[in-house]
């Protein structure tokens, strides 16, 4: 089940989060995310109160995905050549889509950009954005495989530390 995050929820949140970036440490570092550094526990914190932050619940409500949903654009997005326009207000920007390993392979990335599609439509959004890491082949494949398109990449500072390429991604309905 997806469901919008609750306070409770916090701590699961930054766990998940914690137990991605150890397990990329130790093997490979596809987000390019930094344990420590982004993402921590203050997404949710920020997130949740907002109603931003969406967590999907295996049947033993244990926390296997979250992610955020809003219109909040970085300023890298201004410079993509974007084939499908969208007024700022008038679309749907997905954030920090995160699967603990151990519930990599499962299909919860699918579902989570299913109830995105399905909240952006609910909401007469006709576009989504997300971004990831350029050399993120996981992320990047789920998403096109979904049917998200490639509309640029960009260099930007994530979280104004960590240098990095990134690969912009649009979906239009």
């Amino acid at each position: 089940m997806i469901r919008k995050a609750t306070e409770n929820d916090i701590l699961k949140i930054a766990k998940t989060y914690d137990e991605l970036l150890i397990y990329e440490k130790e093997n490979e570092n596809h987000s390019n995310w930094q344990l420590g550094i982004y993402p921590t526990i203050k997404v949710p914190k920020l997130r949740v109160p907002l109603g931003e932050m969406y967590v999907l619940e295996n049947e033993n409500n244990e926390i296997c995905a979250s992610m955020i949903l809003n219109q909040v654009q970085a300023k890298e997005y201004s410079t993509i050549p974007w084939k499908y326009l969208a007024d700022d207000d008038n679309l749907l920007v997905i954030h920090t889509l995160c699967i603990p390993p151990q519930e990599a392979g499962k299909g919860y990335g699918t579902k989570m950009i299913d109830y995105a599609k399905n909240f952006a439509k609910d909401l007469n959004y006709p576009v989504i954005r997300i971004d990831t890491y350029a050399y993120n082949e996981p992320a990047k494949s789920l998403y096109q495989k979904n049917g998200f398109r490639i509309a640029g990449y960009a260099t930007s500072l994530l979280e104004g530390l960590i240098p990095e390429e990134q690969a912009y991604l649009e979906f239009k309905f």
